[in-house]
Parts: C-alpha cells; sequence; structure tokens
C-alpha cells in the first residue's frame, strides 16, 4: 500500500464541557513537528461532535506539505449530519456533504456534495447549500435524490427519485404483490439422479404455480419499463420477467433440484410449454454438482460439456472443454504450500470421474527445487510429484526469492532501495510477494519472463519483460511519499542487435493530486507536453490542453454527471471556432426527427429517454482543413423497445435529415439475436433517396443462438456482402467459417482465440492468416499471407506485425506496385487489396503521403508505432498523434502537427450505430500496422473487417461476434453472440466479456454487500426484495487505507460470485464483517472459472502485488475525480452505465469503509495519481490512464481507454498469480475465514505480516 500519514481527532462534547481525545501515529519525532505545525489552521467547531482527519499526500515535514483534510460532524443521536473536505475542491474550498433525516430517523434525502465559497478551516457551515445554486456547481437543479417509503414498519422503497429537475417526475417504482392467476408462472418438476458421481437433472413443465404462492416484486423504470421477478419461499428466483409489450414478455426462468441446486436455466427463447430436446440442447443453462455440493459440469448454450475437478481442499485442479475432451486433454493446475498457483500446463487424462478419483484424496501441491524439471525448453524450479506426465507447461510463477537467471537491477532513478530477497538476514523481504512469472506461447515453446522489483516499503518500482524474441521492455518509476508516480522510464527492445527505444513521462499535480500536466519524451527528441488539465469545482474535467495546446478541448456534464457536450461553444461556430470537432449527447433532449417515415420504421420512434438511454448525438468535426464542416451537425436520433434494445439509429444529413441515410433498423428474437438488420448509405447518383445496402435475415438453425445462414434481399455487396452460405461451429461455439466473406477456415486455441484464418477475395486473392498468443491470451504476433493470381502474374506477399507490450510492429516483404482504391470518403495510397464491403479496406492499403513530415532517421526498424495517453505516436514519423473520442471511447478525429509545426488531420470517422464505419461520409483512413486501424471503440479493424476486442472478434456489420461469450452464464437473458446487450449506444464490451453484480444495501449507517447473480440493476434489486439498496455493481472494492502496514484491508468483490482478500490473495466463502462494520455475503462454493475477465476487471482483481498496488493509486485516484462524495453517501446510480458519480477503474464503484476516518477524496486522492499509476506498469499502455480526462463521467472512454494497456500488468508482472503471505504463529497460520481472522479484521482492523 502506498505509505500514508494519517492523522485523527475525536471530540465528543457536552455544551461547554469539551472532551477531546486525540491520536496520532507519528512516523517519526519530526513528523511531529510538522504535523503540530499543520494544526495550527484549523478552527473546528467545539460545540459539535466530530471526528477529523488528515491524509499526509506528500512528506509532512516539507515546507507546504499536501494534504486532505476531512471532519465528520454528527449529531446527539451519533449519526453523521455533516461531511466537510477541506479545502478539496481545484480552487481549495470547501466542499461540504449535507446529510438530513425525516421524523422516523430516516435518510429519504441524498444531498449531492456542494463547493463552498472559499473555507472555515474545518468549522461547521450553517447554511451548506447557499452555494449551490451558483452557475458553475448545480444552479437551479434540484441536487437530491429522494425516497418515496411505504408507511410500514417494512421502510420499503415505492418510489426512487433522481437528481435534477428533469428527473422529478419520472421515479423509479417499486411494487410489492404475490403472482396471481394472470402471471401463469410455470412450475418445474426435476427429477436428479446420480451418474459417475454428479448429479444429472432432467426437467419438465408439471402446471403453473398457484395464486399466492410465489413473492412477485416489480420495477418500472424512468422510461415506463418493467421488470418482474417472482421468488418462493426460500429466497431462490424462479422466474425474472421482462414485459415487452402488454401481449409479450420474456420470461427467465431457474430451475432447482430436489438438492436445491440450480439445475439450469431457461432464457426467453426456450421458455416455451413444449420443451424439445433440440431446445434443451440449444438454449438451456444446464449444471451439474457431486456430492460435496462442487459444480463438476456444466454446458452453455451452444457449447458442448465442460468439466472439472477438485483435490481434497476443493481447489480447481483440472477442468476440460468439449474440444480438449476430443483429445482427452486437460487444463491442469498446481499449487504451492500456500494456495498460491505454481504453474499451469496441459495433461493427457481420463474421464472426469476417473480423473476426480485420482485427484479428490490428494491435497495437491508442489514446492520450490533448486534442480526442478524441464519442460518445452523451460527450466522449471518447482517439484513433479502429482500428474507428473505433464504434456505441455503453460505458466510458471515463482513467489519469495528470484529464479535462477534473473536479470540483475540496479536503481538509476533517485529516492529507493530495492527490497532484498534475503529473508534470513532482513527484517523485510520479498518473502511473500510475487517476483516472477513465466509465460509460455500457445503456438510454440518460446516464453516471455516477467520480473518485479520492490522498494522497502513493499512498493512495486520497477518490471522488466524479456519477450519471446529475447528483447525486453523495462519499466522504473519514481513514486513520491504516498506512492504516487512522479516519473516513469520504460526501455524497449524488440530483439537483440536493434537500437531500442526510451519513453520518459513525467508528471505535475494540484494539491489534491489531481494530474495537472503529463510531459512525454521519447529516445533524445523534444519532450512534449502531452497534455494539460483543468478541473470545475467538482472535479470535473472541464479543459484538456493537447499537443502544447494545438487543440483546447472543452467537456460538460449534466447534473446526473453524464457527459453531454465535447467544446459546446463551438458547435454554432462556422469553422468550430479552429477546433475539429463538437459533440453533443442528448438524453432527454430531442431535435431531429422523430421518425423518417416508412414501413419498416413503424413502431420505431426517437423518444426522451430518462434510465440513461441516449436519444440523439449531434455532431461536426473538420474533416479537411481550410474547409468548414456544413453549418447544421450531423445527427443520429435512436429508438429502444421496452428492453433497451437498440430497434433503430436514423442518421440526419445536415442538409436533408428525412433523406433516411446511413440508418440501421433492427428486429430481435426473444434472446436478442438480430433477425433482420436493414441498413443503407447516402444519396447518390441522381437518386431522391438512399441507397439501401443490406436487408438481412438470419437463419437459426435448431432454434438455438447461432446463425447459420445470413441472406441479404438488397442484393447489394455492400455493407455486408450477403450469399446466404452456410455458417457452421465448432464444439465450443466458435463460428469456422464465413463463405459470405469468403472465410473458408477459422482454427481455435485451447482459449478459443483464432491463430489461422483462411480467405479468398475477388476471386484471385488468397489470404492466410496465423496469429501466436501467449497462454494468457495475448497476442504477440500476426502474419498475413496472401497470393494474388492474375495480377502482373502471382504475386505473393508477407506481412508480419508483432504486438509487443503495446509496441507495435510491421514488416513487409515482396512489396507490389501502386494500386488507387476506388471510392469512399477517405484516401489510400501504396499497395492496396480491398473489397468495397462494409468499410473493409484491409490492412494492405495506406494513408495518403504527407509530404511535410519529418524524415528523422529511424533507429528502431519495422516500429511503426505505439499509444500515448493522448492517442498515439507514429515512430516512423516522429509523429505524435491526438485524438477526439466520443462516450463510447470511438476514434472520430485525429491529428497532429507535421514537421514544420502544422495542424493536420490524419483521420476522420463517422459510425454506424453497431460499430460499421460510414461508407460515403467522414475521411477514414486505413493502413497496414497503422494506428489508422485502431476505430470503433478504439479497437483494431482486422483483414475480415471483424474487431479484435481481445477475447474474442466482433462483426460490427452483422452486430455480432462470432464466439460464445466466456461469461454468457452471467447474461443467462441474452444471447451469447449479441454485442453490448443490443444497445451499442449506451454499452461498450471492452474486450468481449462481461459480468454480473453485487447489491449493497444501507441502513442505519451499516452496509452489506450480497452477491446475487440475477440482478444488474437497483431495480432489480429492489425488485427481489432487497431493502435498502443503494447501489449495484458487477463487481466492488471494499477498502480501508492502512499507516504503517496497520490498520488496512481491502476486499475485491469479484464478478463471479467469490471474494478476495487483497492483502494475501486468499478467497473467502463465508459471510464476514469488516473493521468498518460493513458485513459481505460472500456466498459458499463459489468457483472460480477459467474465464477471463475484462481487462481492467483483470487489473482489479488481480493477486498480483504489483497490479495491486498499481491499480489501487490509479483506482482511487480516479473515484476522486468524478466528484465528492464525503464517503457515507454513495448513490444508487450505479444502475445507469453512463452516470454513477463514484467508480472503480473497472466501471465499478468504490467503497471506503468510514471507519478509515478518511472520506472518497482523502482515499488516495485524486483522479491524476492513476496516470502514473498505469504508466508505472505497462509500456503497452504507456501513459494511457490520464486519456480518462475526456469524460470522467463515462464508463466508455474509461474502459476503453484502459484495453490497450492494463493487461500487461497481469501479463508481464504474473498474470493469475495468487500471493498468501508466509503465515508463523497462531495467528497467520489460521484460515483467512477462520473466527480469529475474522475478529482481527473486526476489531483490531489489521492482519499482521511476518518475515
Amino acid at each position: 500500500m502506498p505509505l500514508q500519514l494519517t492523522q485523527s481527532f475525536y471530540n465528543s462534547n457536552i455544551k461547554n464541557n469539551q472532551i477531546m481525545k486525540k491520536i496520532l501515529i507519528p512516523i517519526s519525532m519530526l513528523f511531529v513537528v510538522g504535523i503540530s505545525h499543520a494544526q495550527s489552521t484549523l478552527n473546528l467547531s467545539t460545540s459539535e461532535n466530530y471526528v477529523y482527519s488528515k491524509t499526509y499526500l506528500t512528506d509532512p515535514t516539507g515546507s507546504t506539505p499536501k494534504s486532505v483534510e476531512t471532519i465528520q460532524y454528527f449529531d446527539g443521536l451519533g449519526r453523521p449530519k455533516q461531511i466537510v473536505n477541506i479545502k478539496a475542491s481545484p480552487l481549495s474550498k470547501d466542499v461540504v456533504t449535507h446529510i438530513v433525516y425525516d421524523s422516523f430517523g430516516r435518510q429519504t434525502l441524498d444531498y449531492l456534495p456542494v463547493p463552498q465559497t472559499g473555507t472555515q478551516n474545518g468549522a461547521i457551515y450553517t447554511t451548506p447549500l447557499a452555494n449551490a445554486t451558483q452557475p458553475g456547481i448545480y444552479g437551479s437543479e434540484k441536487i437530491y435524490s429522494e425516497k418515496i417509503l411505504e408507511n410500514s414498519p417494512l421502510d420499503r422503497v415505492q418510489q426512487q427519485i433522481q437528481v435534477g429537475n428533469d428527473w422529478s417526475t419520472k421515479p423509479v417504482k417499486f411494487d410489492y404483490d404475490a403472482n396471481a392467476p394472470a402471471d401463469y408462472v410455470r412450475k418445474y418438476k426435476t427429477t436428479t439422479t446420480w451418474v459417475e458421481g454428479r448429479t444429472e437433472t432432467s426437467v419438465e413443465l408439471l402446471q403453473y404455480f398457484l395464486p399466492n404462492q410465489l413473492y412477485k416484486n416489480t420495477v418500472t423504470d424512468e422510461d415506463g419499463n418493467k421488470t418482474i421477478e417472482f421468488k418462493n419461499g426460500e429466497g431462490q428466483t424462479l422466474l425474472v420477467r421482462k414485459v415487452l409489450s402488454a401481449s409479450e414478455n420474456l420470461d427467465t426462468y431457474y430451475v432447482y433440484n430436489e438438492y436445491n441446486q440450480l439445475a439450469c436455466v431457461i432464457p426467453p427463447l426456450a421458455s416455451a410449454p413444449t420443451v424439445e430436446p433440440t431446445t434443451v440442447e440449444n438454449l438451456y443453462y444446464q449444471y451439474r454438482y457431486d456430492g460435496r455440493n462442487r459444480l463438476v459440469e456444466k454446458k452453455l448454450p451452444g457449447k458442448g460439456w465442460e468439466y472439472m475437478v477438485y483435490d481434497k481442499a476443493d481447489r480447481l485442479i483440472m477442468n476440460q472443454d468439449a474440444k480438449l475432451k476430443q483429445q482427452s486433454k486437460w487444463l491442469i493446475t498446481k499449487y504451492d504450500q500456500f494456495g498460491r498457483i505454481a504453474y499451469t500446463g496441459i495433461i493427457q487424462g481420463g474421464s472426469r470421474d476417473s480423473m476426480q478419483s485420482q485427484a479428490g484424496n490428494l491435497v495437491i501441491t508442489e514446492s520450490r527445487s533448486a534442480s526442478g524439471f524441464t519442460k518445452n525448453g523451460m527450466q522449471i524450479y518447482y517439484s513433479n510429484g502429482y500428474f507428473l506426465d505433464i504434456e505441455t507447461v503453460l505458466s510458471v510463477n515463482y513467489y519469495d526469492t528470484y529464479p535462477q537467471g534473473t536479470p540483475s537491477f540496479t536503481p538509476t532513478l533517485p529516492g529507493y532501495t530495492v527490497l532484498t530477497q534475503d529473508a534470513q538476514n532482513s527484517n523485510i523481504s520479498t518473502k511473500s510477494l510475487p517476483v516472477a512469472s513465466y509465460v509460455k506461447n500457445i503456438e510454440d515453446d518460446n516464453w516471455t519472463k516477467n520480473y518485479t522489483w520492490y522498494d522497502t516499503k513493499g512498493r512495486a518500482v520497477a518490471t522488466h519483460s524479456i519477450n519471446h524474441l529475447g528483447g525486453y521492455t523495462k519499466t522504473e518509476s519514481e513514486l513520491d511519499f504516498s506512492g504516487v508516480p512522479q516519473k516513469i522510464d520504460t526501455y524497449h527492445l524488440r530483439k537483440q542487435g536493434e537500437t531500442g527505444i526510451v519513453v520518459k513521462e513525467r508528471f505535475n499535480y494540484d494539491h489534491q493530486n489531481r494530474l495537472v500536466q503529463h510531459y512525454h519524451k521519447v529516445d533524445d527528441r523534444l519532450e512534449v507536453l502531452l497534455a494539460e488539465n483543468q478541473y470545475n469545482e467538482l472535479s470535473q474535467l472541464k479543459n484538456k490542453k493537447v499537443g502544447n495546446d494545438l487543440q483546447s478541448i472543452d467537456y460538460a456534464y449534466n447534473i446526473r454527471g453524464w457527459m453531454t457536450h465535447i467544446n459546446k461553444d463551438q458547435m454554432s461556430l462556422a469553422d468550430l471556432g479552429g477546433k475539429l470537432f463538437s459533440y453533443r449527447i442528448k438524453y432527454n433532449e430531442k431535435e431531429g426527427i422523430t421518425n423518417p417515415g416508412g414501413l419498416q420504421f413503424t413502431g420505431k420512434d426517437v423518444t426522451l429517454k430518462y434510465n440513461g438511454n441516449i436519444a440523439e448525438v449531434d455532431w461536426r468535426s473538420v474533416e479537411v482543413l481550410g474547409t468548414n464542416p456544413p453549418s447544421n451537425p450531423k445527427r443520429y436520433g435512436y429508438s429502444y423497445d421496452k428492453l433497451n434494445r437498440l430497434l433503430a439509429g436514423y442518421y440526419q444529413n445536415p442538409n436533408n435529415p428525412y433523406s433516411k441515410e446511413n440508418l440501421e433498423s433492427l428486429s430481435y428474437d426473444l434472446n436478442g439475436n438480430i433477425t433482420n438488420l436493414f441498413r443503407t448509405s447516402v444519396v447518390e447518383n441522381g437518386s431522391t433517396t438512399a441507397t439501401q445496402i443490406d436487408d438481412l435475415t438470419y437463419l437459426y438453425t435448431g432454434g438455438g443462438n447461432k446463425v447459420t445462414n445470413i441472406t441479404d434481399a438488397s442484393q447489394n455487396g455492400t455493407g455486408y456482402e450477403g450469399g446466404g452460405q452456410s455458417i457452421t461451429y465448432d464444439l465450443n461455439g466458435n463460428m469456422e467459417n464465413m463463405a459470405d466473406k469468403g472465410i473458408s477456415e477459422i482454427k481455435y486455441n485451447y482459449l478459443n482465440l483464432p491463430n489461422i484464418l483462411k480467405l479468398s477475395r475477388n476471386g484471385n486473392e488468397y489470404v492466410s492468416l496465423i496469429t501466436k498468443y501467449r497462454a494468457d491470451g495475448t497476442k504477440l504476433s500476426k502474419v498475413n499471407n496472401t497470393v494474388i493470381t492474375g495480377f502482373i502474374g502471382n504475386t505473393s506477399t508477407k506481412t508480419t506485425s508483432d504486438y509487443l507490450d503495446g509496441f507495435q510492429y510491421m514488416k513487409f516483404e515482396n512489396t507490389t506496385p501502386v494500386v488507387t482504391p476506388p471510392g469512399g470518403g477517405g484516401s489510400s495510397s501504396g499497395m492496396f487489396s480491398e473489397t468495397s464491403r462494409a468499410m473493409e479496406i484491409t490492412a494492405f492499403s495506406v494513408e495518403a503521403d504527407n509530404t511535410n513530415l519529418n524524415t528523422l532517421a529511424v533507429k528502431t526498424p519495422d516500429l511503426q508505432f505505439f499509444p500515448t495517453a493522448e492517442g498515439y505516436y507514429d515512430y516512423q514519423k516522429n509523429q505524435y498523434i491526438y485524438q477526439y473520442k466520443d462516450h463510447l471511447g470511438n476514434v472520430r478525429v485525429s491529428f497532429g502537427r507535421n514537421s514544420t509545426g502544422v495542424l493536420e488531420i490524419t483521420d476522420a470517422n463517422d459510425y454506424y450505430p453497431f460499430g460499421m464505419n460510414h461508407l460515403k461520409t467522414g475521411n477514414a483512413y486505413f493502413g497496414a500496422g497503422k494506428y489508422q486501424n485502431y476505430k470503433y471503440n478504439g479497437k483494431e479493424l482486422q483483414e475480415t473487417g471483424m474487431y479484435d476486442y481481445g477475447a474474442r472478434f466482433y462483426m460490427p456489420d452483422i452486430g455480432r461476434w462470432g464466439v460464445v461469450d466466456p461469461l454468457a452464464e452471467k447474461m443467462t437473458r441474452h444471447s451469447p453472440y449479441n454485442y453490448a446487450f443490443n444497445n451499442p449506444i449506451r454499452f461498450i464490451d471492452p474486450d468481449g466479456r462481461q459480468g454480473t453484480d453485487w447489491v449493497r444495501q444501507t441502513a442505519n449507517g451499516a452496509s452489506t454487500w450480497t452477491y446475487d447473480p440475477n440482478v444488474q440493476t437497483v431495480a432489480q434489486a429492489e425488485a427481489a426484495g432487497y431493502q435498502d439498496v443503494t447501489a449495484v455493481s458487477a463487481s466492488a472494492t471494499i477498502s480501508r487505507e492502512s499507516t504503517l502496514g496497520m490498520g488496512g484491508y481491502s476486499y475485491s468483490l469479484n464478478s463471479d460470485g467469490s471474494v478476495t482478500n487483497n492483502s494475501d490473495g486468499s478467497g473467502i466463502n463465508n459471510t464476514f464483517v469488516t473493521g468498518a462494520g460493513t458485513t459481505i455475503n460472500a456466498p459458499s462454493g463459489t468457483f472460480m472459472s477459467e474465464q477471463k475477465l475484462d481487462l481492467t476487471e483483470k487489473w482489479a482483481n488481480s493477486s498480483n502485488f504489483f497490479a495491486k498496488f498499481s491499480y489501487g493509486i490509479a483506482n482511487n485516484a480516479y473515484v476522486t475525480a468524478q466528484m465528492f462524495d464525503g464517503g457515507l453517501m454513495e448513490r444508487p446510480e450505479w444502475s445507469n452505465p453512463l452516470g454513477g458519480n463514484y467508480g472503480n477503474l473497472d466501471g465499478t464503484p468504490n467503497y471506503q469503509q468510514a471507519d478509515a476516518l478518511v472520506n472518497t477524496v482523502a482515499t488516495a486522492a485524486p483522479y491524476a495519481r492513476g496516470a502514473k499509476a498505469v504508466n508505472s506498469l505497462m509500456p503497452e499502455g504507456l501513459s494511457v490512464l490520464s486519456r480518462f480526462g475526456p469524460a470522467t463521467g463515462t464508463r466508455g472512454v474509461i474502459n476503453n481507454t484502459l484495453n490497450r494497456g492494463v493487461d500487461y500488468v497481469n501479463g508481464t508482472v504474473g498474470k493469475g498469480m495468487i500471493t498468501r503471505p508466509v503465515v508463523t504463529g497462531a495467528v497467520n497460520a489460521a484460515k483467512p475465514d477462520s473466527p480469529i481472522r475474522n475478529w482481527l479484521h473486526k476489531n483490531v482492523g489489521y492482519r499482521p505480516q511476518f518475515n
């Protein structure tokens, strides 16, 4: 944890008789002097009860130390009534949270924090809301949310009214009832037998539940969309019903067997009275358990069965999917004596029950060995005592001491000493810390080796990653007193014999550690001021100057904290006032057309939205310098159904809004599979109507989710190619071919990532794509072998792209003469091959030549570019590329300076709602190995027209994935192939995976967290019977700051329902109470699957020390950047993905415990810390985090920003490692969930550490 000094005062006052208790934990006597001096400026209200806390951000012995000061005032009943964040605003003014109660002592009104006109140095405010009406604060908006409670002792919420005038008449409504005859809730009967030591359950529809047998809870959101949930007397959710219309519902049933185990989930498409065998096979989620209540077999829709094997300690030792079963192979995980993952691999094996018989009576552990064994060209310094016939070792993790062959490291930055590994002769050492990890390539026996070094405070300060080519990426960070990186140096070399590259970054902060300036330097070239930030009094980013003021970008937000404008004032100016892009997001506003007219758009009107959906977006962008864009903005209006699925996106040409250009209209089945997609291009060739390019019909054979045929009635080759040819899938539900696109074969590795793809185009072009991955799923390289026949004879080309920690290389061999591409909004030159379909200009085309670019000699061959916090650095041209992005992270305009310092535009994009580039608008460029290929959601466009999201490949022309969602069972109502819940205007899918939610309840000042896989929103939680719900989140971090390594804790509530103690990486599977009195109901028997998490979620949930440390810094900073919360009043706005004022980097809420005496602002200081934290650990992102600036309240931008780099944390520093300290003594030997440890957590607040 970052070292911080926290000082606390407790004051209890009865009239004028003051009793004050002061607690001070000094780091040294020198600190006491500085602290005493700092106290002299306080003006605490001695007539009030209060708790004062001061956390130092910089060395308190300095002349002007930075600190975060918070005071909480309490009423006579001990309830908080006001929280003052002293001088916390960007202008050093107090920020005050007002707390009130009704006559029954209930907190029914939640006020937003209010920046004041100055500071009172801690004194209580008699009129804390007076300044709220200022235009720069909240103006005339309603600044409190309201709960309407029923008149009963149950105090159940009947209405929830959000902040803001426009939401005053748009409450979320809650109704509580019992099932009625008209509900027709089906009653399923299960018959469970035991086969091979596990359950096997058959399901049949017995009858309907009689009236008044079930609890019925209904939630109606701000737009009138209803969700109804039915539960039995045991609290089990049996049915979640989404009301689509007066005559149609979408029902998801949860069926439990005789042992109260979830046996199957029946999604809406399968909720028919008659259950056909093919329906069960293609649509049901099925689960089987062994006699110890462990999940041992499961089947997801469209996939084969998956199998799991556990050892005697209930640890998942082996797992197998349908394709591995076909090969008689298992993935195996081996642990060391402390439960940490030692190494993973693949073994040959038999059936599940036979493997379980071998492992079930053993506690399988391996220990460090001086000699070890050799496998796949790597010396493994562990024993191999169980299942020793390991076929392949995939990854190895080392703890405590560095393995043989570790490179030497000598600090070059000042201010720290590297932690020794000698635990015998040193009081502090690397004992218990992860120090190295090795990850093998899947396709060959080359490895990536990752090493981490720590300072004497246990903070990761340096990393060294040796890549599979023999090169390296090294990082070193200079950390300040509280652990905030001040400088980051990155050294990268692709392979031996090359010169390499050095990237240096430094950062300046304000008094609350909000990032103010970010400097960037490459090699010996001039340092650049990459970004300079300004914040409003709510700590939201209001302006960012990029590229030494090359562009000044303004941001605006509404009362809910949702981003509403980029460069608002410039929208009406003819030339945009010298800016390149202006953008407006309208939620509950509309200026464009309601419906363009036509039968295919009946019932698909654009209406105002209050639940977070977006009604319209406007934009104007400069596509060619010197040419003003049309004075009227381009516009999209959006229509949704009652399930928040996008029905249509109506593009409105600035000159002819009813032309029906560039629109998409869709229909869905009950599972959310697209059944029809209608798409147009522009008006051209003298026509008066837009050209229809797609009228797609999707065929789903067998009633499942796998599309097997797509026909195009438009017979237009642009958009989707059409053809109606068959699509087949493998046993894991992966698409094997797509003849319509010329894809004849796709082969996948064991992670379901495509490593071989073959396609043909234009009748004379044949392409083979070979991709290499690491065992952690990181893409390392792609080789494009292309043969073109009949084009100046037969021509063969080979293009090799290397992806090394964010540094992207490309090498051409056997290039061909220049060909000019036809049509399109952009231009290209150089070797080219394109289909003119779906804007699928392939990675052979490159951007137009620029004669004024810097022609300095390039030192590192083939290096094309790498990401920065504000875009990319084009290494070939020595050019910083900056980017405007919208709320989803889509690249809209890319720009930079040429060598003469003149502004130039290098890319401009417009997108259809589901992500396809406009064919005839914008000025888009595409290039092999170029940053211009990173477009929609910031992902890289492939030769196939698909976008690579990391876990899966997305097809924007048909709005689907080609692979089952690895987290499909977390969203059983949705098809595992749909994209972003069919609402790509509001949601993004950061890397092809998603999660489920934890419910937070707060009553009488105490919080309770409960995992419920059937709840995704506050409305659903309250419909499910949860009381006093204040938040619902896919995952969350519950933490308390430590001082001198004591008194702190951190728990990760993971998206699969598991709980991780971040102090040691251990899992907790029972109910426990934190030191602040927060109850966490961790479900017992939760199992970590072999799923891969969202990149930010992997960062957040990683048990790797470096990852935890850096995420903590970055995350806590980002929490504060959004808005001051006061630490006690987290509001339930997380039901809205664009809202939620207070969140973690991975898009989930962060809750700092009240007894830490430090509110959200104090937790780790504001926004900017994150920029350095990410930089310190990932060359892949380099300074990706400071890109948060454009939309601190918009999760899409945040997630997209992190995608490129965060995975470096786990990939380079030890992906998936579980760290548990070496423990001695009775206390430390106790299990994480033992009574003694829980007592310590609750009553002492810290976990002792011994060396």
